[in-house]
């Protein structure tokens, strides 16, 4: 994600290294560099012109303190302009009928279905959220499908038709039933359309008249570069639509209708997609994007996926078991799963701060973890809690049961040796560090 900008700009920021103090020249030639690595990234000219003339204006007009070097202080500024570029603060959803209504609109093969499905297995973990989809895409063939497949992975259930041609009908028929059953929030997930349809707009713009939904959003492949950005002008002018959803951003995208969509239509982007997985969907906060593009990681959404998995009573009992040095296999493979549901192992190496760049070219397999798992998978139950049985043979077995070598057996074994002892050492200090306090 933003990779290649990412680069452009730290090399921009080169110019200034050295400088003893900004200058209206050396501000010029970093700006203009500045300026060129926006457009390829596809942002839209006049919003890379703006954005470098306000940076040259706020650059020429601070005094550089002593313990600040230009370039360091040209990141700040960047940072900041590029936070206000996407919007500056995070807009959250506005959700407040009974029950509350989202409305999706967007482009053919924009990903709306997947998103729809994603957006109500978010709010339903993690608002409480009692949602109902529903599937008013009558044109294409597998669109009610798909979304019911959906439905049935995320265990919400799903409001159709078959047969009916009328979306603003279903849309209807689906709050009446919403209501009836005590479902507080109605996800609308529509057909997709191009902007140049009349028919198709104006049968958006009555379902979006009939419902009157909290929320509607469009949701548009961030791939498409700068057309993202015409055809949200284009819907926002029909819909005036309340947020943005920019989907397949972890794809090879240049980033461009992130850093352009929001100036060009003022409205904000609310969420991102991430990938194909149902649990790939972030809110979308321009300080840390800003924080990611300029390659500073993103920690605080890296501590809130972390925060998500987290289960305080599986960690007393873990902690319990690392002071007793009884942590076993069993221990060590539920800390992976619980890794694995964080999402795309190379993104999340890339929220740490200098990581990023260093893993640029580094290609992380989402399947880093699977021979340590066929390994553990190979172990009996006792050997999995008790580590200190495998002898020889044993290793030699689960090697042959797990694919892998008897080095590969021999290498976790001492990784996890070292990890047992190192978990007793960080809890045994941390206890040590509590007992004069306690005493008190």
């Amino acid at each position: 994600m933003f990779d290649n900008l990412s680069e452009r700009l730290e090399r921009s920021f080169k110019i200034l290294k050295g400088e003893g103090k900004i200058t209206e020249i050396n501000v010029a030639e970093t700006l203009k560099d500045v300026r060129k690595a926006l457009l390829d990234a596809d942002v839209n000219y006049k919003v890379a012109k703006s954005f470098t003339d306000t940076v040259k204006e706020k650059a020429l007009g601070q005094n550089v303190l002593t313990a600040v070097k230009p370039s360091q202080l040209m990141v700040k500024i960047v940072h900041d302009e590029l936070t206000a570029l996407m919007g500056g603060e995070t807009a959250e959803l506005e959700l407040n009928g009974r029950p509350a209504i989202i409305l999706m609109s967007g482009l053919q093969g924009s990903g709306k279905t997947t998103f729809s499905g994603k957006l109500a297995r978010m709010l339903k973990a993690k608002k409480n959220r009692k949602p109902l989809l529903v599937a008013c895409d009558v044109y294409r063939p597998a669109a009610v499908d798909q979304l019911t497949v959906l439905g049935e992975q995320i265990e919400v259930p799903v409001y159709s038709e078959p047969g009916s041609k009328d979306p603003v009908q279903i849309a209807l028929n689906a709050i009446h039933e919403a209501k009836a059953k005590g479902y507080d929030l109605v996800i609308v997930d529509t057909a997709g359309r191009l902007a140049i349809d009349e028919q198709m707009m104006n049968e958006i713009e009555a379902i979006k008249k009939a419902i009157n939904p909290d929320e509607t959003l469009f949701v548009v492949d961030s791939m498409t570069g700068q057309d993202a950005v015409n055809t949200a002008r284009e819907f926002n002018e029909r819909l005036d639509f309340n947020g943005v959803v920019l989907t397949k951003l972890d794809g090879d995208t240049r980033g461009g209708a992130a850093l352009s969509i929001r100036t060009v239509v003022n409205k904000p982007i609310k969420f991102v997609g991430t990938g194909e997985k149902l649990d790939a969907i972030d809110q979308f906060h321009p300080a840390r994007m800003a924080d990611r593009i300029l390659g500073m990681g993103d920690i605080v959404s890296l501590v809130e996926r972390a925060q998500e998995q987290y289960d305080e009573e599986e960690a007393k009992r873990l902690q319990k078991k690392i002071q007793k040095n009884q942590f076993d296999f069993n221990d060590f493979l539920a800390q992976i799963h619980q890794i694995k549901k964080m999402g795309n192992l190379k993104e999340l190496a890339s929220m740490i701060p200098g990581v990023g760049k260093a893993i640029k070219d580094i290609d992380i397999d989402d399947n880093a973890f699977k021979s340590i798992e066929a390994i553990i998978y190979s172990m009996t139950p006792e050997e999995r809690t008790h580590p200190e049985v495998l002898n020889g043979t044993r290793r030699t077995r689960i090697a042959k049961g797990s694919g892998t070598t008897i080095q590969e057996v021999n290498r976790l074994l001492k990784q996890f040796d070292q990890t047992r002892k190192m978990m007793k050492m960080v809890t045994s200090s941390k206890m040590g560090k509590m007992m004069p306090k306690m005493k008190k």
